[in-house]
């Protein structure tokens, strides 16, 4: 195989384990919180945060904070550690539980879930990460946060615009993998065409130096 040839499939060679490591830890998509609750049903209170480097080790914590409707200051509510949940605030005991990544402290979904919703529960919400990235001979931490608008109502009345969107959001993640997929394909079957050449290659050099000799 030529030099020139060897340089070209080393960005397809990059490609193929950056694809691999995506597909095996699936795509990250960082998307709104839903803000419309009924009151008396669940909810989810939804927060993403996509580690910008997926081969760096990372890990993360997730606080949340409250502030009704009539108050002037956040209070904490829920904060997950080390693969542990706890609630800080009287007013969520029982009532929720953590439904964001689990079995691993590198956490990229920290969403939770809040059981038999109040009026009361109408508010602002805010999600805090806090991540350390783990490199190989420092760290470095990173914040993220995001902030829910919260409304109570005793029907549920989602706009079209909001189930698009959702519809979009699933559209696009597997438009991505298939993209994905389709890459790898191609790259795998580039680096096998590359080492049958440079097979051949050497079989002919190999048999040109046994013509020599005789």
């Amino acid at each position: 195989m030529r030099a020139g040839e060897g340089r070209r499939l080393i960005p397809c060679l990059v490609l193929v384990l950056a694809l691999q490591a995506t597909l095996c830890h699936g795509a990250c998509v960082e998307v709104d919180s839903d803000s419309e609750a009924v009151a008396g049903e669940g909810f989810k209170l939804g927060c993403i945060s996509c580690k910008r480097r997926g081969e760096v080790r990372a890990v993360a914590t997730v606080d949340w904070y409250f502030m009704a409707s009539d108050e002037s200051e956040f209070s904490p509510l829920y904060t997950y550690e080390d693969k542990r949940g706890s609630i800080n605030d009287p007013r969520f005991y029982d009532r929720v539980d953590w439904n964001g990544s689990k079995g691993t402290r590198d956490l990229q979904d920290g969403s939770i879930y809040i059981l038999n919703v109040t009026y009361n529960d109408t508010g602002t919400y805010r999600c805090v990460f806090q991540r350390m990235l783990e490199y190989t001979n420092y760290e470095y931490q990173v914040n993220a946060n995001k902030t829910v608008l919260l409304h109570v109502v005793p029907k549920l009345t989602r706009g079209m615009a909001s189930i698009l969107s959702e519809v979009m959001m699933y559209v696009a993640i597997i438009g991505l993998q298939f993209w994905l997929l389709v890459e790898m394909i191609y790259c795998y079957r580039k680096i096998a065409a590359a080492g049958e050449e440079a097979l051949r290659e050497s079989a002919s050099r190999r048999n040109s130096r046994r013509v020599s000799v005789k």
